[in-house]
């Protein structure tokens, strides 16, 4: 696999990636040995979970070969889809950031921004390769639409995971309870104005950090 990152490109992107992943981990684990409290240690299974997204998208885009059958290619993207949300989920864990007094509140702030930060970058990245592939598959003026659909099912499902407590492995362990918990949301929205709300904000809120990375991306 090293060969085909350094083939396509993306040696760099991976190396940095990993670095700054290994900085979060860092972090942590001063914090457990100096607190002797394991408060935020799961944030480093929180960030592994956003690390599949961008796994699946690389595989996609150094495996060209990949993308020629039909069969793995909506798996590995309907794959992608599942734990996208497990990206963007990070930015939640600030509602943790008053639990714990055992450090400054800045130090735990910094914490779990670094988490949130290195996650958004896997989903982000990982999104970009997503449309890539997809750009090839329908007009290319439809691929906003494609951004934004894509960027609101990831918000809804930090809500599901959030809110509702599922996981991305329970569509398999539990797929009828997922379902109705889904579709409720979605035959009765006004019954569930929480839902939508923090769904809709969420979508908000990533899309002002997703197009400004275009934007900087392109002034580039």
């Amino acid at each position: 696999m090293f060969k085909q990152l350094k083939d396509s490109g993306r040696l760099n992107e991976a190396l940095f990636l990993g670095v700054i992943s290994i900085l979060c981990f860092s972090f942590s684990v001063f914090r457990y040995v100096y607190t002797d409290t394991k408060t935020f240690l799961f944030l480093n299974w929180n960030l592994f979970l956003a690390f599949l997204p961008w796994l699946l998208s690389t595989i996609l885009t150094i495996y060209p070969g990949l993308r020629k059958s039909a069969f793995s290619l909506v798996t590995l993207v309907l794959c992608w889809l599942l734990f996208f949300p497990n990206a963007l989920y990070i930015l939640t864990d600030l509602f943790h950031v008053n639990i714990s007094s055992s450090m400054p509140k800045w130090f735990d702030l910094f914490l779990i921004l670094s988490f949130a930060w290195t996650g958004i970058l896997f989903g982000f990245l990982s999104l970009w390769d997503i449309e890539k592939i997809i750009d090839k598959k329908v007009h290319s003026r439809l691929m906003p639409v494609v951004s934004f659909s894509l960027l609101f099912l990831g918000s809804f499902g930090v809500y599901v995971g959030r809110y509702l407590r599922w996981n991305s492995w329970d569509i398999i362990k539990e797929p009828f309870n997922i379902l109705y918990d889904i579709s409720d949301r979605i035959l009765n929205p006004f019954q569930h104005k929480g839902t939508w709300g923090m769904t809709i904000y969420m979508f908000i809120f990533l899309n002002m950090i997703y197009w400004s990375f275009r934007l900087i991306k392109k002034r580039s």
